[in-house]
């Protein structure tokens, strides 16, 4: 009997020249590019959007601009802007509107942390998060295991031989190690690697002045009510900030909690312009808190995020301090019905004493 052949899969080549080849291709269909990061953006996107803007305006001539909705609040994210000088730009009203050709990074159309409009199609997503569904685009760049989108674009600059410029060099270094935190959460070596042939090329005194940044006041009074309110059961924490002045403080203060050595899971909230923002954070290197989270929005496009970090936010379209507590409340309770922490273990503030609070 003569088997027949085996045929096997054709190989597809490495998203970096996927990417390079997609651009070449299509530089004069796709000029302007509207390259579109999530609201509040985080180091690896500003830097994910710095990369895709310097590959199209300078190596193959496609104009562009890069743009964002929120606010950049975090103080280090501040610093990146100013010290790298990042060509990045509030959002216009129905700037969108304006561009045929849109470039989306470090988010896709499907996720409520973009203004994309549900009726339009990308032209470009380039991300690390995983999808709800297969995101429909020219071309589509989704590397769950990539450790940061900043690895997607430095791996196709690395590609082209040439020397990274020392800002943007510096940008995607930050980058990664901002979302790998500080390369722990690198999954795979050639993630470490990029990093460092970026790094060769950035400026380390720069990058240091990045993450060591001057906090004021505002800081630290959101720090003191954070370790005041915040409450534990087994090894969950859970704070609610309240008002915060800023989104971007409710993950910097779920981050502050993971160096507690006696928890594992920290979920934290915050109150801004009719949200309740929430950040969860897990040492568990196996666990999927985006997953969990998810299960506790009504939509779970609210929520997302990958491995060990994940965030969203819960619209209050009526806010009274009622609802925003009953929000905060219920919230709690299916992180803690998820995470299948002991209703009948003790609920207390940690750093006051051993004190017991109210119980979910």
């Amino acid at each position: 009997m003569i088997k027949k052949p085996v045929k096997r899969k054709k190989q597809q080549p490495p998203n970096e020249q996927k990417l390079l080849a997609f651009l070449k291709k299509r530089k004069k269909d796709i000029s302007p590019l509207l390259i579109i990061t999530h609201n509040f953006p985080d180091p690896d996107a500003l830097a994910s959007a710095y990369a895709l803007h310097f590959l199209a305006s300078r190596i193959f001539h496609i104009r562009s601009r890069i743009v964002y909705r929120g606010l950049i609040g975090r103080i280090e994210n501040r610093n990146m802007m100013n010290f790298l000088e990042l060509p990045a730009h509030k959002m216009k009203p129905h700037e969108i509107e304006k561009y045929a050709n849109t470039a989306l990074v470090d988010t896709q159309p499907a996720f409520e942390n973009n203004p994309f409009p549900a009726n339009r199609e990308a032209t470009i997503i380039i991300d690390q998060h995983a999808p709800f569904h297969a995101p429909v685009a020219d071309l589509s760049i989704i590397d769950t295991e990539c450790g940061a989108t900043s690895v997607i674009l430095a791996k196709a600059i690395l590609s082209l031989n040439i020397d990274i410029p020392e800002r943007l060099a510096t940008a995607l270094a930050y980058g990664i190690i901002s979302d790998t935190l500080n390369l722990y959460r690198a999954k795979r070596p050639d993630i470490i690697n990029t990093y460092l042939k970026v790094l060769s090329f950035a400026n380390i005194h720069t990058l240091a002045r990045i993450q060591l940044p001057r906090y004021d006041k505002q800081y630290f009074t959101t720090l003191d009510g954070a370790i005041t309110k915040a409450q534990m059961r087994m090894g969950l924490i859970i704070c609610h900030l309240g008002k915060v002045s800023n989104p971007d403080l409710v993950s910097q203060i779920a981050e502050f909690f993971l160096c507690y050595e006696k928890t594992d899971w920290i979920l934290v909230t915050g109150r801004f312009n009719r949200k309740l923002h929430t950040s969860l954070r897990t040492k568990c290197s196996g666990c999927d808190s985006a997953k969990i989270l998810r299960e506790c929005f009504d939509r779970p496009e609210d929520a997302g995020g990958h491995g060990q970090i994940a965030g969203g936010s819960l619209s209050i379209p009526r806010p009274s301090e009622k609802v925003w507590h009953e929000a905060e409340q219920n919230l709690g309770e299916k992180i803690t019905a998820l995470l299948k922490c002991n209703k009948r273990s003790r609920l207390y503030y940690p750093f006051q004493g051993d004190s017991k609070c109210r119980t979910y």
